[in-house]
């Protein structure tokens, strides 16, 4: 059981890194932003709080160690949803790992970022608010594309 359950986090933080990785490559296109997590740990601080939505994170009190935050809250939901591949295939799939079941959970996913996290930074449903929503909701596929790649290509290496 053990075994799984490690096995399960590093499979969260292979398809995490291969996420970031793919982000930061984008970061030197025209128009893209390096990553910046320090909203969503500004996010995750007010979750305490039970302050779930807002109209805008930035007008939020600030948290001295938002970054540090954001980037501990994106690798702690990487690995959850890790777990959650496992939990849903079940462990056979660490012994034959196909990419289809991580693609759906990888997929599905982007369902928290539109429906809950996007919405609680103040950026609307799918971020419904922003001038280029169409564009950052064909990115957020791809990205929990990639991230489902990487989570896929951690199981065939820890195999």
């Amino acid at each position: 059981m053990f075994d799984i359950f490690w096995r399960s986090v590093a499979i969260g933080l292979g398809g995490t890194v291969l996420m970031d990785l793919w982000a930061i490559l984008l970061s030197f296109l025209p128009g893209q932003r390096w990553p910046n997590w320090a909203p969503v740990g500004r996010w995750f601080w007010h979750l305490r709080s039970g302050k779930i939505f807002h109209e805008d994170i930035g007008k939020a009190p600030p948290y001295e160690h938002e970054l540090a935050l954001g980037w501990i809250g994106h690798y702690a939901v990487g690995i959850l949803y890790g777990i959650l591949l496992i939990v849903f295939t079940g462990p056979s799939w660490l012994a034959a790992p196909a990419f289809l079941p991580a693609w759906i959970l990888g997929i599905a996913t982007v369902g928290a970022g539109w429906f809950l996290l996007q919405p609680g930074l103040g950026l609307g449903w799918a971020a419904s608010k922003l001038p280029n929503a169409n564009r950052v909701r064909v990115l957020n596929l791809v990205s929990h594309t990639i991230f489902a790649a990487g989570m896929f290509g951690t199981a065939l290496l820890i195999r």
